[in-house]
């Protein structure tokens, strides 16, 4: 366990020093002082946010569940407030917080989370059934993702949908009774983007982006040449050329692809390395988790953090189309930074409360060590 805790600290904090320096390259051309002092300014807050996460039980976000839950629906209703939420291209996401502004769908993520866990943790036992495992969960997902999807952020309620999927069905869910609202929702979003012109251009952009090269694919188009000038290793800090407004939003979402044109393939590759690292140490965090809730709470943060950086380099790439969705720990934005080191906290405080694999054997025979593996019981 020390050595998965150890690892995942210096892999979040190897992305954020790249983060860092990469957003002042990108942010060059419009002040790039000011992005990077912002940004340092979320850091902060966000390493006391992991460092209080970590030294506090998380147990008591079970005992916390609903206050936070709640708080998370106040705050994503806060966006549609005049006067207190922030609009930009059209979507209600942001909320004035003094002269800072805050996403409370990264709040939300978090919530949902916890609740699951919760959720899923005091009803394990009825995680079969059809009203447990999917009715009454799926009502507490659909309040937080249809406030979420309103908005509207797609990317953050797909992303979100597919993290409680996953956890619903580490619980123990039945595959059978999860795919009918799976597939309702689904086709729910596609009549909705069926009906919406603006991400319709955007698919139209992905599937053929020859006939979209100066509108919906020029972000696509100029982040695949960003990464593909910059060779094996790059164009040299500093001196890559898709900032120069080539590429709008390099320093957000596509910060990525100014990695691949200044430093080159291999380090987007060990970028996505230190990415599937994280993912492994969350995993097996979760693994030996004392209980089930906090198995859940580590599995289901780990997800977080690995879909939301696989479904970003997926769009960076023209794998998948524009979500709008940041790299966690490289992209600027503090709402998902502070987000994103605060679930890391979690993940912490998850493994030092572990129990000590020593102490188990010592203490109890094969079944009962078993017992105490929240995998052992799901596929029980």
């Amino acid at each position: 366990m020390k050595i998965a805790v150890t690892t995942l600290a210096f892999c979040v904090a190897a992305l954020l020093g790249l983060g860092l320096v990469m957003l002042y390259s990108s942010s060059m051309t419009r002040g790039g002082g000011h992005d990077l002092m912002m940004q340092l300014i979320w850091c902060v807050a966000g390493f006391m946010a992991c460092v209080t996460a970590t030294v506090l039980d998380y147990q008591l976000l079970k005992k916390l569940a609903w206050p936070i839950f709640a708080l998370a629906i106040f705050a994503l209703a806060s966006v549609f407030v005049p006067h207190f939420g922030r609009a930009s291209h059209g979507a209600h996401r942001w909320i004035a917080v003094g002269p800072m502004t805050f996403q409370p769908s990264e709040l939300g993520k978090i919530a949902l989370i916890i609740m699951l866990a919760w959720y899923c943790d005091r009803y394990q036992r009825q995680m079969q059934t059809f009203k447990r495992g999917i009715l009454f969960p799926a009502a507490l997902c659909a309040i937080i993702l249809g406030m979420i999807f309103v908005e509207p952020d797609r990317g953050t309620t797909i992303l979100l949908a597919a993290v409680s999927g996953a956890m619903l069905l580490i619980a123990g869910v039945r595959w059978k009774h999860i795919f009918i609202p799976a597939a309702v929702g689904a086709a729910g979003l596609a009549v909705s983007i069926l009906h919406d012109p603006m991400r319709m251009n955007r698919i139209f952009a992905w599937l053929h982006p020859q006939d979209h090269l100066n509108g919906a694919a020029l972000q696509a188009q100029s982040a695949m040449i960003g990464l593909g000038s910059g060779g094996w290793c790059g164009l040299g800090l500093g001196n890559g050329i898709r900032k120069f407004g080539y590429l709008p939003e390099i320093h957000t979402d596509f910060i990525f692809a100014n990695i691949g044109e200044e430093l080159g393939l291999i380090a987007t590759l060990l970028v996505v390395l230190t990415f599937v690292i994280i993912a492994i140490c969350g995993m097996r965090i979760a693994v030996n988790a004392r209980e089930p809730f906090g198995a859940l709470l580590a599995a289901g943060i780990t997800l977080l953090i690995s879909l939301q950086a696989a479904i970003n380099i997926g769009v960076v790439t023209s794998a998948l189309p524009n979500k709008g969705l940041p790299l966690p720990f490289i992209s600027y934005g503090g709402s998902n930074l502070l987000a994103m080191l605060t679930c890391v906290g979690i993940l912490f405080s998850v493994a030092r409360h572990a129990p000590a694999r020593e102490k188990i054997s010592k203490s109890a025979d094969a079944d009962e060590i078993g017992d105490n593996s929240f995998v052992a019981r799901a596929t029980t």
